[in-house]
């Protein structure tokens, strides 16, 4: 068996063998089949299969389907699954997931059977949900959970052991002991592995680190992201305004906000605003159309400048071969720049001080490519139509606009981000149009004043 097949527990094999019991209705095998998988292996299964044979999968999964695997699933198949719950089967999942997973799920559902959900659910986990739900979407409030250890400052680290060894509400994983004062205000914290290898009549306070990050509960959620991935955490403590201690983020949840802000720039760079894979051709077309309105106006715009040399066009008819290599070459060398420069934005590695030098950095980059490829199109130019002058004009207009599309590149980003616009949403769309009539207006104009 080759790695890949060892690493993907989900095959196509395995996919067609689930749609084939649940064509011929065998319950039992669908069971069996999905029974050894992994929250993720079962949520890929839901995804990949068509929606009339996901309604039934689920039909007959209901209670046998994990509760990790909902949050797990895209955010399309997952309202498409929860509509095939009712309130008591979705209490009984929220029950048995950490409560910012829970919240997460109970978000999606209708307002009135998110008030049946909750209403089933017991008081203080209830009471956890609906605080984590008060936190607005992408917020370290949201990304938290409640479930932690948190000891006060006067024990030791023998009574912290004992207190972990009786504690039945403990979180499954524990990688640090959180300190707290009398007022409930964060202390620091202690490594569990610190803590075991400490004797035990040493205070908790003489081993503990004060010195951890932590961040308020309004944060937002790619701040964090940032912070762990600068200090390398595994976990963070959240505080809330006078810096008492009120929940956790994990690094797996901190992982998942990394995919999806990754996700977000790569889809919003194509024009497209989510992931629209599992959603229905209408709504799927809707969400496309808005760019592609953007896209025609940026085209026609394009189209009008080229028509201001109609005449040079029908003079020299090589012009009409040529022009597009001008604005294809620019429009290719700013999508690399202008990736760059949103994931750069994105991370917190372009910023305000470093900025003028990136611009500069692209620009000469800009400058070379531009020299290369008007040397080899120049050639080529002239070995084709035995124009010298052809040639140089159309390695001028080469050089002028990768030079524009590497500054379009830069600036572009930077500005629609200190107008408070995501730079992933629309960068591509307005460098596409500077690359085109640039390009076209360097070459025609060009061609126009040196061959007529």
């Amino acid at each position: 068996m080759s790695e890949p097949d060892v690493l993907d527990e989900v095959t196509p094999e395995l996919v067609r063998r689930v749609e084939a019991a649940l064509a011929e209705d065998r319950s039992e095998d669908v069971r069996s089949l999905l029974a050894g998988l992994s929250a993720t292996g079962q949520a890929s299964i839901i995804e990949q299969i068509a929606e009339p044979e996901r309604d039934k999968l689920v039909g007959i999964l209901k209670k046998d389907l994990d509760p990790e695997t909902l949050i797990e699933l895209d955010e399309e198949v997952l309202e498409d699954v929860l509509d095939q719950l009712d309130s008591k089967d979705i209490a009984a999942a929220a029950r048995e997931l950490e409560t910012d997973d829970a919240a997460a799920i109970i978000e999606e559902l209708p307002e009135e059977e998110r008030r049946e959900v909750l209403a089933a659910l017991p008081a203080a986990e209830r009471a956890e949900i609906e605080s984590a739900l008060a936190y607005p979407e992408d917020t370290a409030g949201r990304l938290m959970q409640r479930s932690l250890v948190k000891i006060p400052d006067s024990w030791t680290v023998g009574e912290v052991i004992d207190h972990c060894r009786e504690a039945s509400d403990l979180p499954d994983d524990v990688y640090d002991i959180f300190v707290v004062d009398p007022e409930g205000r964060l202390r620091g914290s202690v490594p569990l592995g610190r803590m075991l290898r400490t004797k035990r009549p040493v205070p908790i306070v003489d081993i503990v680190d004060p010195d951890i990050p932590s961040v308020p509960a309004s944060a937002d959620q790619v701040e964090v992201a940032h912070l762990f991935r600068d200090k390398n955490l595994v976990s963070c403590p959240v505080v809330d305004q006078r810096g008492r201690l009120e929940g956790v983020i994990m690094v797996d949840d901190v992982v998942d906000v990394i995919d999806e802000e990754a996700e977000e720039d790569i889809l919003r760079m194509g024009g497209v605003g989510i992931d629209d894979m599992h959603a229905p051709p209408v709504r799927t077309a809707r969400l496309r159309a808005v760019w592609l309105t953007v896209n025609l106006a940026t085209a026609i715009l394009a189209s009008l400048v080229i028509g201001q040399f109609e005449g040079a066009i029908e003079k020299i008819v090589a012009l009409a071969v040529l022009m597009p290599i001008v604005a294809s070459m620019g429009g290719n060398a700013g999508t690399q720049t202008v990736t760059v420069a949103v994931r750069a934005l994105a991370t917190g590695q372009l910023t305000a001080a470093n900025a003028l030098r990136f611009i500069a950095k692209e620009a000469a980059v800009g400058g070379l490519n531009g020299m290369i490829f008007a040397l080899v199109m120049g050639a080529a130019v002239v070995a084709w139509y035995g124009d010298w002058r052809l040639g140089a004009v159309i390695g001028a207009a080469m050089i002028c606009n990768l030079i524009a599309a590497a500054l379009a590149g830069t600036l572009i980003p930077l500005g629609l981000q200190k107008f408070g616009v995501d730079p992933a949403v629309s960068s591509t769309v307005f460098l596409t149009t500077v690359t085109d009539v640039i390009g076209f207006l360097a070459f025609l104009g060009l061609a126009t004043a040196f061959l007529l």
